[in-house]
């Protein structure tokens, strides 16, 4: 039974940072990729960044320099830093893996003063 449990979520000013996290039970974490996806309100959910089995990222354009994934495979946890946040960057943020069709309970970032 995959569980996926999105957090680290919050209020938080333009400029500021915040940290997400994910932690994944019931797979053999290391083996996949994985990915933290968003849905504003109103919006389709959007790529944010991927992470391969062998540590390669990649990330939208809307976040680049900005934002960071990294993994800690002994913990089965999956990161987004997320600094210089932007009123655009509200949203909730989910994470998966390959072939990223399963989702979380998600975590909600809001960016405002």
């Amino acid at each position: 039974q995959v569980q996926l449990a999105e957090s680290g979520g919050g209020l938080v000013q333009p400029g500021g940072s915040l940290r997400l996290s994910c932690a994944a039970s019931g797979i053999m974490f290391r083996i996949y990729a994985w990915g933290w996806y968003r849905q504003a309100p109103g919006k389709q959910r959007e790529l944010v960044a991927t992470i391969t089995s062998g540590g390669s990222t990649n990330y939208a354009d809307s976040v680049k320099g900005r934002f960071t994934i990294f993994r800690d495979n002994p913990k089965n946890t999956v990161y987004l830093q997320m600094n210089s946040l932007k009123p655009e960057d509200t949203a909730v943020y989910y994470c998966t893996y390959q072939p990223y069709d399963r989702w979380g309970q998600g975590t909600r970032v809001t960016v405002s003063s």
